[in-house]
């Protein structure tokens, strides 16, 4: 499965313990994670001015996402009505990626359900989907054999 996860998602994730945090790392394991330079952007300045942590520990952690990510580049703007328009080039990045889904805590977006082929879930609807589905390799459509 190819996801997209938003940053609020990616900055749960680095910033604290709980489901952002299993959600990236299941989908690091056996999924294919797509990110964009506008995410990668917004990460590092909300783990800085919301979360405070460390500029090293920051630093490494968009290392992390530049190396183990697909970046995407926004396409086409999505014609959905939103209120912030600076979420637009994020979605088109995801549907340009052909991401299956977009995990996001974004109230306004998880109302828009889906655009185009794009499912947007919050991160325990897609844990939930994450956990319902064979376990698979990174990259692979193939299930995992059990030995």
């Amino acid at each position: 499965m190819r996801g997209f996860l938003d940053t609020n998602v990616l900055a749960s994730a680095a910033a604290t313990r709980g489901l952002c945090a299993d959600v990236l790392r299941e989908v690091l394991a056996s999924h294919q994670l797509l990110t964009s330079a506008q995410v990668l952007n917004e990460l590092r300045r909300v783990l800085r001015t919301k979360f405070d942590l460390d500029q090293d520990l920051i630093d490494d952690f968009i290392w992390l996402m530049r190396q183990d990510t697909v970046l995407a580049r926004p396409a086409q703007l999505p014609s959905v009505e939103i209120q912030d328009q600076d979420d637009l080039p994020i979605l088109s990045a995801a549907i340009s990626a052909g991401a299956d889904v977009f995990v996001t805590g974004d109230k306004e977006i998880l109302d828009l359900g889906r655009i185009e082929q794009l499912a947007i879930l919050s991160p325990r609807q897609f844990w939930e989907k994450l956990k319902a589905q064979p376990q698979r390799r990174a990259g692979r459509g193939k299930p995992r054999r059990s030995r």
